[in-house]
């Protein structure tokens, strides 16, 4: 009895630590308009800084990303700023969009009083390995 009890407990801590940190659906790529860019900036899973979720904008839209979490932003060609803040820190990619898709990874670094996120421009054969990984936020987990 003692056995099975044990057995389902480590089952589900080890399904609850696979899992997304952000609750939604898993990957789906995101159809567009084939003049626009799309990026995609998404954070894999980590525990450390788990908590922290600044607020990433590219061009005018604006997401906040969780640990295991993504969030696909259309953009129509041109220069365009992704920029990552916390009260702390900062930071920014620039990228001379052209009507293809792009990844960016959101890192949280150790900072003295909370993290430092950091935007990595990641080729298209990596990132798509580590997105798949991540789960889309669902609109009202938003706020």
């Amino acid at each position: 009895m003692i056995r099975r009890a044990l057995a389902i407990l480590l089952c589900a801590a080890t399904t609850a630590i696979a899992g997304c940190a952000v609750e939604g659906r898993p990957f789906e790529k995101v159809y567009s308009s084939p003049r626009d860019a799309v990026i995609y900036v998404y954070r894999p899973y980590r525990y450390a800084a788990s908590l922290l979720r600044p607020v990433v904008t590219c061009g005018e839209d604006t997401a906040r990303i969780g640990p295991g979490g993504y969030h696909a932003f259309i953009e129509p060609p041109g220069r365009i700023v992704c920029r990552v803040e916390t009260a702390e820190s900062g930071d920014q990619v620039e990228i001379h969009a052209q009507p293809r898709t792009y990844y960016i990874r959101e890192e949280i670094g150790w900072g003295v009083l909370t993290g430092h996120p950091h935007l990595n421009p990641i080729d298209t054969d990596q990132a798509q390995g580590e997105i798949e990984k991540c789960c889309v936020l669902e609109p009202e987990q938003m706020k």
